[in-house]
């Protein structure tokens, strides 16, 4: 039941779709109400009235009124099939003048009313109660049918002589319950294909055989048991029928002979078996090959009951069919005979088997074999398959999928040198497979293996034009050096994270690439990829739908052409350039900014100022007994020329009404009566420093000179840190005479403070003068006097 109920649905998909084509409707204009298996028991009441296809199929619906189908005046395709109606009156689709589709078989018809009316194209009562086909009498207005599915206990010419003017494409005649057959009855109609299910009552059908081989010029049969009477050669010797399909046979084996050899010396040119069960022993049985019309055998689903045979009496039979295809599939056969002389063999199917590395070792007479189908068998070695191909010189397509196929790289492969179509998927071959392979072949089949990586070491392959390398573990695209000619490379469903943009450059040839569901990492390399992709001639085909970033993990499920990175992220040579230019605008601006602002300046005071802090930190004691060992904090040097600056701004602002900072000034601390040397001597050994006020001015004066003199002296034998050098204006060293050596010394190694002309910076400067002189200055919050 669950078989006719699939064959059902087949029929009206198959029906639906060809309709579509024949009225040329866009997909959009057809609206489906589907109530299948929905157990009504009546037709749903105000469908919509837009209702063009209604599927009513496997409910309990045993009752059809004209009111439920007639304001559906644009239905075109009614299923009522497997419901339980007992009568039907034709007149309810009289309204629905756009239906052309009704199927009603597989309920419980007996009667009809009425007539159908003319534009019907598909019409199916097969699998009801009718006693006789009475009610084709009414068919004979029905010029547009293509489909009749009909069914009755009893055949008559009478009934089907009303069928004779429609040119019928297909009939289907359901007789599983026929009582009695006219001869002749089947000749009555005008149809190029007949389905007949054949009785199950133990009734002999040979007279409705033999008119079923006149009557079409294919022809499907159905239940063929072991009590059926066999057509024999006589009855197809005039026969219509050229292909021909048998379906569900219960046969023993010497019956299953004698109706190929029947069929062998017909007009038959097609003969499918499908579903065979060989009942009984197998022994030899003479069968003559010669002269056939058959092109192209099949036998599926072949089921043997006893086991106790011969092997080689089925594979003999088999092998020595001189026919151009034979298809063997399901059957579980291990072995296959090679033929005993050259066969016209063009094609062989053996797909679904249990064929070994044995088959067809050493075979020299499949010559003009040209396709070889061995999917979904037990081949393990790839070398073994090669050697099977040496002799078959013709042979262009070889199927090998679906087994359990290896190979090792120091087994020797020779292979056919006519192979162009070549499929080993589904198999356990690794990188190594590409030294075993013909290098004629032009479509190579690898999805579904073990290759992680394809060298460049190994052969060329020339001729290659599509190379499918689906599922396996590739990491990167191939490089194509190896397939100079390749058209179409298939690598989807592999572990390409990053592919490399440098792999199409190696690929001009190639126009199509299928790379969609891999684990792609959305980064600059792919980014690169996808850019070089649409600037070659190469194109990424089910783009973009099946093309998502699978890592970084926030980029999950995102689009491949929805992805963005900026071009700074992924072009280091930019980004260099950019980082130097920053860089240098940066250091341009902070220069620019330290110059307008003097912050160098205002640096290096602050640098003197804390140095100061440390060195008197680290003498505090020698400046605790200051009173006791100086007369005075500092002795000023300068030149006559720069006594203004002297007198009116650096006297006021380091000495205090406090006295907290003496300053010996020889203009009034000289002893009168002694001699200048001696007065500058001692003024300097009474100071704790000495102040030199340097300008070029001081260059000039030669007491100056002196002054310096004496104190550097001091500095090195008293080992002291007392000379403080204040720069007044700036000095060129090329000014300084060469006599002045150690004045340039002391301006190359000593720290001096420069006098700032601008009036925010003179603050600081008298901080660390005033730093330098003593730590003991007392607090005070007066403003500098300038």
């Amino acid at each position: 039941m669950t078989g006719i109920l699939l064959r059902s649905f087949v029929l009206f998909s198959t029906f639906v779709f060809s309709m579509s084509n024949t009225l040329h409707l866009p997909p959009n204009t057809d609206y489906i109400a589907n109530f299948s298996h929905s157990s009504l028991l009546n037709v749903p009441k105000n469908l919509p009235l837009q209702t063009t296809i209604l599927d009513l199929q496997a409910n309990n619906i045993s009752i059809l009124v004209m009111s439920d189908f007639s304001y559906l005046s644009k239905l075109k395709v009614l299923n009522m099939s497997n419901n339980k109606l007992n009568e039907l009156d034709c007149s309810i689709f009289t309204l629905n003048k756009e239906m052309v589709y009704l199927d009603l078989s597989h309920n419980r018809l007996d009667i009809i009313y009425g007539q159908f009316k003319e534009g019907f194209q598909y019409l199916d009562l097969s699998f009801n109660h009718f006693k006789s086909l009475s009610m084709c009498e009414g068919f004979k207005n029905m010029i547009h049918l293509k489909y009749l599915g009909l069914g009755a206990a009893v055949v008559q010419k009478s009934d089907l002589e009303g069928l004779q003017s429609l040119r019928l494409h297909t009939v289907l005649l359901e007789l599983e319950s026929l009582s009695h057959y006219e001869p002749g009855s089947l000749q009555m109609l005008n149809t190029l294909k007949l389905r007949l299910v054949l009785p199950k009552k133990d009734m002999d059908p040979y007279s409705l055989l033999t008119d079923a081989v006149n009557s079409a010029q294919t022809l499907e049969l159905s239940n063929i048991n072991y009590a059926t009477t066999l057509i024999d050669a006589e009855s197809l010797k005039h026969s219509r029928v050229s292909d021909i399909t048998m379906i569900n046979m219960t046969l023993s084996w010497s019956n299953i002979v004698k109706l190929l050899q029947a069929f062998w010396k017909s007009s038959v040119k097609f003969l499918k078996m499908e579903q065979i069960t060989i009942v009984g022993a197998i022994e030899h049985e003479y069968f003559d090959y010669s002269a056939t019309l058959i092109q192209e055998m099949m036998f599926e689903n072949v089921t043997i009951t006893d086991y106790r045979f011969s092997q080689d009496v089925v594979y003999r039979f088999v092998s020595e069919m001189n026919i151009l295809r034979l298809t063997v599939n399901h059957a579980n056969i291990i072995y296959m005979l090679c033929p005993s002389k050259p066969s016209i063999f063009r094609s062989l199917n053996f797909a679904h088997n249990a064929l070994t590395d044995d088959i067809y070792q050493d075979c020299s007479n499949l010559a003009n074999l040209e396709s070889l189908i061995l999917p979904w068998n037990k081949l393990k070695k790839l070398s073994s398959v090669s050697s099977m191909t040496t002799h078959m010189i013709s042979l262009q397509h070889l199927d090998v999928s679906h087994n359990s196929l290896q190979y090792e790289t120091d087994e020797y492969c020779h292979w056919s040198e006519s192979i162009i179509n070549l499929d080993l998927s589904e198999n356990e071959l690794t990188d190594s497979v590409f030294i075993c392979l013909p290098i004629t072949v032009k479509k190579l089949d690898l999805h579904s293996n073990q290759i992680d990586h394809i060298s460049l070491e190994i052969r060329q392959f020339a001729a290659l034009e599509e190379l499918n390398l689906a599922s396996n573990r590739l990491k990167d695209l191939p490089d194509c050096r190896p397939f100079g000619n390749l058209v179409v490379i298939n690598v989807a469903m592999n572990s390409i994270q990053t592919p490399s943009p440098q792999s199409l450059y190696s690929c001009p040839t190639v126009k199509t690439i299928q790379a969609e569901h891999n684990p792609f990492q959305c980064n600059c390399d792919l980014r690169e990829f996808v850019y070089r992709e649409k600037q070659s001639s190469a194109r990424l085909s089910k783009w973009p739908e099946s093309y998502r970033c699978a890592y970084p993990e926030t980029l999950k499920g995102t689009f491949l052409q929805d992805f963005r990175i900026s071009e700074l992220s992924c072009n280091r040579s930019l980004l260099i350039v950019l980082i130097f230019i920053t860089v240098t605008i940066l250091t341009l601006c902070l220069f620019c900014l330290c110059k307008y602002l003097d912050i160098p300046w205002y640096m290096r005071m602050i640098w003197q100022w804390t140095q100061t802090r440390r060195r008197t930190k680290n003498s505090r004691n020698a400046q605790h007994n200051l009173q006791q060992n100086f007369d005075f904090h500092a002795f000023v040097s300068y030149s006559e020329h720069d006594s203004p600056w002297v007198k009116e701004c650096l006297l006021p602002n380091l000495e205090r009404e406090d006295g907290s900072i003496q300053i010996c000034q020889h203009e009034r601390n000289f002893v009168a009566g002694k001699s200048i040397v001696e007065n500058i001597i001692n003024c300097i050994d009474r100071s704790f420093k000495s102040i030199f006020v340097l300008s070029p001015n001081f260059i000039q004066s030669e007491w100056c000179h002196y002054e310096l003199y004496f104190a550097q002296h001091k500095v090195f034998t008293e080992n002291s840190d007392d000379l403080i050098l204040i720069l007044l204006e700036p000095i060129p060293k090329y000014l300084i005479p060469a006599r002045y050596h150690k004045l340039k010394a002391l301006m190359a190694r000593r720290t001096y403070l420069e006098w700032p002309k601008e009036k925010g910076k003179q603050r600081l400067f008298w901080a660390n003068l005033r730093a330098a002189i003593t730590i003991n200055l007392a607090e005070s919050d007066e403003e500098l006097i300038t």
